[in-house]
């Protein structure tokens, strides 16, 4: 009997080739995923993503010619139903903000499992947006400083935005987050979408001064 389970097309954005190679067979071999490109820069961006058509895209922040922050900030206008899962060697905190903050959904590592990184492309695809710690509190920082130094109070969290907010800056999961404001973890991620939408809208802001 055929799987209802509909296939995530992902694309990859990786220079190195044996990581770049070991993750096509990766995603080409497991149930539920197929890798329709990858590629070891980004100097075709917005051919490669209209001739592969992915669901996500699996993006290095560190590559030569255009690096993956730049990719994303030109890629999600063009592509906003695109979820990007951007990769990482290390927890580079500021690389990964200017990633969020242009349009990423989220981040891996690349040392992590292959059954994390399938993990992660599926709650991506599926419309989760996970914020680490340190993201959550880098995120709290930059609203609180637009409080301080501004009368336009647009981008302000809501109570509940900034409770889910400082629970995840705590180290709490969604679902942990989600029983500490009496609501459901499905909640919590529709909270930190508007999260990230409000940081979104006050980069673009700030880029414009």
């Amino acid at each position: 009997m055929k799987s209802s389970i509909p296939v995530i097309k992902v694309t990859i954005f990786e220079d190195n080739t044996i990581l770049r190679r070991g993750l096509t067979a990766l995603i080409n071999g497991s149930d539920g995923f197929e890798c329709t490109g990858a590629f070891g820069n980004c100097d075709n961006l917005i051919r490669n993503i209209t001739n592969s058509k992915p669901d996500v895209a699996l993006m290095d922040i560190e590559m030569p010619g255009m690096n993956g922050i730049e990719a994303v900030k030109l890629m999600k206008p063009l592509f906003p139903e695109i979820k990007i899962l951007m990769e990482t060697i290390f927890e580079d905190d500021e690389k990964i903000f200017q990633s969020l903050c242009n349009g990423a959904e989220g981040y891996i590592l690349k040392s992590a499992p292959p059954a994390q990184l399938l993990s992660a492309i599926r709650e991506i695809y599926e419309g989760g947006m996970p914020m680490t710690p340190c993201i959550a509190d880098k995120v709290r920082a930059m609203f609180k400083v637009r409080t301080t130094l501004s009368k336009d109070q647009s981008f302000n969290l809501t109570k509940c935005e900034s409770e889910v907010l400082k629970y995840l800056v705590d180290g709490m999961s969604y679902r942990l987050a989600a029983e500490k404001c009496n609501t459901s973890p499905d909640a919590v991620n529709a909270h930190v979408k508007i999260i990230f939408e409000k940081l979104r809208a006050y980069c673009g802001d700030e880029m414009t001064k």
